[in-house]
């Protein structure tokens, strides 16, 4: 498995900051200001009020498993020798969901409701994918 050949991210003026931040191994999120709710992809206004009064945080980099599927087929060619795969769908602590990977877990071993942690292990030129593991 290389994640330097997986797909890269498009980039626009909303996203470029969390993509920066990943590159940084953190994570972060947009919060609103007049809520104090999270969410995620980041966007130029908040969705809860529809309002550009938002700030990025530090999130806690942690969450739990809330759903995911196994990939038997090919849909990018970077990833075909990864096959089989799991696509998981993670809630962050912080309230948002993250669809992302899973890194040191193999489909087996997925379940919901397992406690997962960031990891930022690599990504395709220029990028630096979150992925998430089992917490320590």
């Amino acid at each position: 498995m290389s994640l330097d050949t997986r797909p890269k991210p498009l980039v626009d003026n909303w996203n470029r900051p969390f993509w920066e931040a990943c590159g940084r191994g953190q994570l972060i999120l947009q919060r609103c200001k007049a809520t104090g709710k999270c969410f995620f992809p980041p966007a130029p206004v908040s969705p809860f009020t529809g309002r550009p009064e938002w700030e990025w945080i530090n999130a806690s980099g942690r969450g739990e498993l809330w759903s995911f599927v196994v990939f038997h087929q090919s849909y990018f060619p970077g990833m075909k020798d990864e096959l089989p795969y799991p696509v998981a769908m993670v809630k962050l602590e912080e309230g948002p969901y993250l669809l992302t990977n899973l890194d040191g877990i193999g489909p087996d071993e997925a379940k919901i409701g397992m406690r997962l942690a960031v990891r930022f292990p690599g990504g395709p030129e220029g990028f630096t994918l979150p992925q998430f593991g089992p917490e320590a």
